[in-house]
């Protein structure tokens, strides 16, 4: 049973300037979620990021990441289109938590090693974390710690771009960790441009495009067909554009 079934824009709330005049978002009504796994592609500036940030923030994270406990900012404003969001949950109530920014990240590392030196009897956040201050890991490093130690059953877990800081293998380890996470009752809602990640078994893939958002299988997508004939012919590709 998915934790969010579907999401819909209130047509109350809908107005003619960014993010609801994005092609991709200008006649979007309602828009259902796989109870697994969802992944959202699609170009730079398509809207995949700002709606998944949307649904993030609808769904009670802060806008910047972290788990429903985390509330700092740094000055970045709350998504508009997260106000005109309903999302359809299921009776069934994740117990997990975690909203991924890739480009923020930096900065809930950052608030975890406030929140620890402050003086408090509870244990250290970090200790949820593998307990080393994720700052003295790579970006990929502190990802792959999140999701190992950090993530347990029962939970909803959203991302914005997380092969940002990873490398192909650790994309696939990433993929072997949804898996088990998957069969253990967690949902999982990605905005990605990985031709990888989106090869996980029985996704749904929507992508959001000029057109508007389609479902369409991962071997479709730009990002795994332009991926695929690179790979197979680097050398016609660097001569054409080069």
């Amino acid at each position: 049973m998915p934790y969010i079934k579907h999401i819909e824009i209130k047509k109350d709330k809908k107005v003619d300037a960014f993010p609801f005049n994005l092609p991709s978002l200008k006649h979007l009504d309602l828009l259902e979620l796989h109870p697994a796994v969802t992944f959202f592609v699609g170009e730079n500036g398509s809207g995949k990021s700002t709606l998944i940030e949307s649904i993030a923030v609808a769904a009670g994270f802060n806008h910047e990441g972290g788990s429903r406990n985390f509330n700092f900012s740094t000055g970045e404003n709350t998504p508009v289109l997260a106000k005109a969001l309903r999302l359809s949950r299921s009776a069934l109530r994740p117990k997990n938590g975690y909203f991924y920014r890739s480009e923020s990240f930096y900065n809930v590392i950052t608030n975890m090693n406030q929140l620890d030196e402050e003086p408090c009897l509870r244990p250290l956040i970090k200790d949820s974390y593998g307990g080393r201050d994720l700052h003295t890991r790579s970006h990929g490093e502190s990802l792959l710690d999140l999701i190992v130690h950090r993530f347990g059953k029962n939970g909803l877990y959203i991302f914005d771009e997380p092969e940002s800081s990873l490398s192909a293998q650790h994309q696939l380890a990433f993929l072997s960790k949804m898996a088990e996470l998957v069969s253990l009752g967690c949902q999982f809602i990605i905005a990605t441009h990985s031709p990888i990640l989106i090869t996980f078994p029985n996704a749904i893939i929507l992508e959001f495009s000029a057109d508007g958002i389609n479902q369409v299988n991962y071997s479709e997508t730009d990002n795994f067909v332009i991926m695929k004939c690179f790979i197979n012919n680097p050398d016609r590709f660097l001569n054409t554009l080069l």
